[in-house]
């Protein structure tokens, strides 16, 4: 029996260990190409080179990276920042108003998820062709703003927070925004971390939606630049997974520096 349990973890072992081969195999790949030229690259060259600075100085001086690197910073954080706020407060309307229709029209909104965006790419550029939003960074952020998935998130988190608290609070003499913004937003901060890196991610990740509405250069987002480079007649390998690795850094940091907080607000655990 012993030696079935020895044997058995033994497995378990070398399946966690593929799987860890498996997903950081990508990341090394990509730390180690942008070290190299596009001919080492295509060679397959698994060792660390020496032209990272090459690379480096070629992206910045080819590309306007500085720029396209605020472009899509400012786009994801007013993103996260909107979309916070907005969702946070209608999940806040929908679990502490009661009302007859409100069920209903909680269950249209999640039934709006099932749709596919490919089916709302026409009436949505349509629309932002119709307010003169065409080319404008605002057109990205509006998309996601009113995601259906984190009102969804806040509101189940909602759903385990002592009503008796804001009771207390009205009776008390506090107003709605007063006991949204100094009573439930403390209270689950862990919730906004885990939304923010969520919708942080969406944003910058972001490539359909802003092939299609932004037109010019200087409008770019860094995944449009990516796919630009990668489209080239003669690809510089070396150059693109620089970009890459560059256009990973915020979102890892972002992740590890909320990290705690995510695992928190996944959990739907609540600071009391």
């Amino acid at each position: 029996m012993k030696k079935r349990c020895k044997i058995g973890r033994i497995l378990v072992y070398v399946l966690l260990i593929i799987a860890f081969v498996v997903s950081v195999f990508p990341f090394y790949w990509m730390i180690v190409g942008m070290t190299n030229s596009a001919v080492d690259v295509v060679k397959g060259k698994m060792t660390f080179g020496n032209q990272l600075f090459t690379n480096l100085h070629t992206l910045f001086t080819s590309f306007n990276m500085t720029e396209i690197l605020l472009n899509s910073l400012k786009i994801s954080g007013l993103t996260v920042i909107g979309t916070l706020i907005v969702a946070s407060m209608a999940a806040y309307g929908f679990e502490m108003y009661p009302s007859a229709s409100r069920e209903t029209a909680y269950g249209l909104l999640l039934l709006s998820m099932m749709v596919p965006f490919a089916a709302l790419m026409i009436p949505l550029f349509r629309l932002i062709v119709k307010f003169g939003l065409l080319n404008q960074h605002i057109s990205l952020i509006l998309i996601w703003v009113g995601s259906v998935f984190i009102i969804f998130f806040f509101r189940q988190s909602l759903k385990t927070f002592p009503k008796e608290i804001i009771q207390a609070a009205r009776v008390d003499g506090s107003g709605e925004f007063r006991t949204f913004f100094f009573i439930v937003i403390p209270s689950i901060k862990s919730t906004y971390a885990a939304a923010a890196i969520y919708s942080f991610m969406l944003s910058w990740n972001a490539y359909l939606w802003p092939l299609i509405v932004i037109q010019t250069d200087d409008k770019q987002t860094v995944t449009l630049l990516i796919s630009s480079m990668s489209s080239a007649y003669f690809p510089e390998y070396g150059v693109i997974m620089t970009a890459i690795v560059i256009a990973t850094l915020p979102m890892v940091l972002i992740f590890f520096g909320l990290q705690k907080h995510f695992v928190q607000g996944m959990l739907g655990s609540i600071k009391q």
